[in-house]
């Protein structure tokens, strides 16, 4: 999942995506170098994000799906509000990309109208503040019962188990210690019975591990990456696609046994 930020705040890309003309052709470049879905974002949430309007997300978001549809990708917005889910899926998103797991008043049923897939993550406060001593018992077990919650809310309002993705939200409302044992026990998430999503591109947690920013930390986000493929990940939400692909067709080569067709 190659992600475009359409934003002038996210933490690693913002504003170098924000005008229409940039997104899509950096849009086009992700998928020339492998995308098998992009993820198209129109406001922030990093740690400290302010929130945006709903009017502003809009014309952020809007004129870049519309001039992608001629695409061989499917195309997922990242959003939590059910008015832009609706705009999105009307003018040709096929995934839903939401951080606070269609708990937004309206946001279940805005899915459940659709036949498009959607991804639920966790997360832990709002972005503002997301990152003040986030608190836990035993992480994974909570951010699995958060999931298992939302995927049995998602099933009742409709919204079939097939169509349904799980992230367990690295770095929102989490310490790098938190991050850490989620990706050391991500194979646990099998249990819940749909794909899991894993993003860790380029993430604060990382540049506390290196020492660097987020412009270099691409080393550290592909052994991320492979991490999470290891632990059953399926959908892998980065910045970096043609590295990642490089790095996974090696992995895939040696697991399966031979070079043909690996990525």
């Amino acid at each position: 999942m190659g992600v475009l930020n359409v934003t002038p705040d996210s933490f690693s890309d913002g504003g170098r995506f924000l005008s229409r003309e940039a997104a899509v052709a950096h849009a086009r470049r992700l998928a020339a170098e492998g995308a098998d879905l992009l993820d198209i974002g129109g406001e922030s949430s990093r740690p400290g994000a302010a929130p945006v309007s709903e009017d502003d997300e809009l014309e952020r978001v809007l004129p870049v799906l519309e001039a992608l549809q001629d695409l061989p990708v499917p195309l997922s917005v990242d959003t939590r509000r059910p008015r832009v889910m609706r705009e999105a899926l009307a003018a040709g998103a096929s995934m839903i990309n939401d951080i606070e797991a269609l708990e937004a008043p309206g946001a279940l049923e805005a899915v459940a109208a659709s036949s498009c897939g959607v991804c639920l993550m966790h997360k832990k406060g709002d972005p503002a503040t997301m990152q003040r001593d986030p608190v836990y018992g035993d992480v994974v077990a909570e951010v699995k019962a958060y999931l298992a919650a939302r995927i049995a809310a998602c099933e009742a309002a409709g919204i079939a188990r097939e169509r349904i993705v799980a992230d367990p939200g690295f770095g929102f409302g989490k310490t790098a210690a938190h991050n850490l044992e989620l990706l050391r026990r991500l194979a646990q998430f099998a249990d819940l019975g749909v794909p899991i999503a894993s993003g860790w591109s380029r993430k604060s947690t990382l540049g506390a591990i290196t020492g660097r920013p987020a412009g270099e930390r691409l080393a550290a986000s592909l052994a991320a990456a492979l991490l999470s493929a290891q632990a059953g990940a399926t959908i892998l939400r980065i910045h970096d696609v043609g590295e990642t692909r490089d790095a996974l067709a090696v992995w895939l080569a040696m697991r399966n046994g031979d070079i043909r067709g690996t990525a």
